[in-house]
């Protein structure tokens, strides 16, 4: 008696078959991999702004005062009022913050503006070959290089009014004013608050010009010798064209710096800073920190980061129909 084993048919498997699931597995792992190496960067950055910016915008809904400070949860929940507050320019509060607030706009104008001038205008200037041009670039970058605290203070002594060096030269060399200036007190507080912004700014400006001058191809400026194109015309019609990719990004990174800025007025000034220099950054401060009104200077904060997302979104919004317009 014969028994019949039925057997499975066998199946025929192409090499390339196996291999597709590791090749899926090895591809995954590669488009995972940047953001597996991006993860811990994330995180830092969430629990070192994203999370204190939470905080805070929950804080300008309280009325949290030093009454509070223990226990900031606890404090009543005061809707919208620290905002009404805020925007009311008949009321003290408003009328001070809107002071603050077109102080902060002409002064970061200006600091911007001559720091793209002066950056510009160096950065084409050290395009030549000459002697002693990789030292000169090395001076430049110092203000850039150096801490913040550590200028800031040296600028303050500079600016004293008995034995300070602008006095010295501009009063006992030059003779170009009838006394010593009073700089960090008074009107005069704004023009040593801009002096020290763009001191310290200006050489950001010229790396990156500079950096961009590098993707210019000097056949571009050679043809327009040729064709007996002067330096200005060369400048106009080649170098400002060229670096517009370049300068947009630049304004907006300084406009951002300038407008926040705090070091710089907290440093020079201290706690108080003069009426003609209150940037929003120290009214901001001290309104929370001098005045104990934590809801109401978290209330400012919000409205500036309103301010500065509107502003950056419709500087985004114009370059880029701009530099469409120009392709077209």
């Amino acid at each position: 008696m014969t028994s019949t084993a039925l057997k499975e048919p066998v199946r025929e498997t192409s090499p390339g078959a196996a291999r597709e699931p590791r090749r899926r597995t090895g591809r995954i792992r590669r488009v995972s991999l940047p953001y597996l190496l991006l993860l811990p960067a994330l995180l830092l950055e969430l629990l070192v702004h994203l999370v204190p910016m939470a905080i805070g915008i929950v804080m300008s809904f309280k009325q949290l005062t030093q009454f509070y400070i223990r226990d900031w949860g606890t404090a009543p929940w005061n809707g919208f009022d620290n905002y009404k507050v805020s925007v009311d320019f008949d009321a003290p509060v408003g009328k001070a913050l809107l002071q603050s607030f077109g102080i902060t706009v002409g002064f970061t104008l200006l600091s911007v503006g001559l720091c793209w001038l002066i950056g510009t205008a160096a950065a084409v200037y050290m395009q030549g070959i000459f002697r002693g041009r990789g030292l000169l670039r090395a001076l430049f970058l110092v203000p850039y290089a150096l801490p913040v605290y550590a200028a800031v203070i040296t600028w303050v002594f500079m600016f004293q009014h008995d034995n300070g060096l602008v006095n010295h030269v501009l009063h006992d060399q030059l003779h170009l004013t009838d006394k010593p200036s009073f700089w960090l007190i008074g009107d005069n507080s704004f023009y040593a608050l801009l002096t020290v912004s763009v001191w310290k700014g200006w050489p950001f400006a010229f790396l990156i010009v500079t950096a961009g001058l590098q993707n210019i191809p000097r056949e571009l400026y050679e043809a327009a010798a040729l064709d007996g194109a002067g330096m200005w015309q060369q400048i106009r019609r080649i170098t400002l064209p060229s670096l517009r990719p370049v300068n947009q990004v630049l304004i907006l990174v300084l406009f951002l710096w300038t407008f926040n800025d705090f070091n710089t007025p907290y440093v020079l000034f201290g706690k108080a800073a003069p009426e003609a220099a209150d940037l929003i950054s120290v009214h901001i401060y001290q309104s929370s920190f001098v005045a104990w009104n934590f809801g109401t200077g978290s209330a400012m904060s919000v409205l500036l980061l309103l301010f500065l997302l509107v502003v950056t979104g419709g500087y985004l919004l114009l370059t880029s129909r701009g530099r469409k317009a120009s392709h077209a």
